[in-house]
């Protein structure tokens, strides 16, 4: 794999716009965590896309699989329940979904 200094550099990028969102996202929501801990969240779900893609492929099978997988995350990292992990995820790929509309390609997986 060929790493240059773009690619570095867009995903930082794109794990700092991700923290950003994810300690937004579940500050608005009530949770006490800090930005520590949103960042070790932007970090997990990308390496959890990133496995996932690798076994399965993309498609909606892995997409699951991987979503399920990082829900198990946040509900891990924030001692939330499901109901609340996934509205906490709904809202932050819908916000990731808005910000690549503007910064295409730097958003990643999440």
């Amino acid at each position: 794999m060929d790493l240059t200094m773009g690619a570095i550099l867009s995903f930082v990028i794109a794990l700092v716009i991700s923290t950003i969102i994810i300690y937004v996202v579940t500050k608005v929501l009530g949770e006490t965590e800090g930005i520590k801990t949103a960042l070790i969240a932007a970090v997990i779900g990308t390496v959890i896309y990133i496995v996932i893609y690798a076994i399965l492929g993309q498609g909606l099978i892995a997409a699951f699989i991987a979503g399920i997988a990082w829900l198990i995350a946040l509900k891990q990292l924030y001692s939330i329940g499901w109901m609340k992990s996934l509205l906490i995820a709904v809202i932050i790929w819908i916000l990731t979904s808005i910000v690549g509309i503007f910064l295409p390609g730097l958003t990643g997986p999440l």
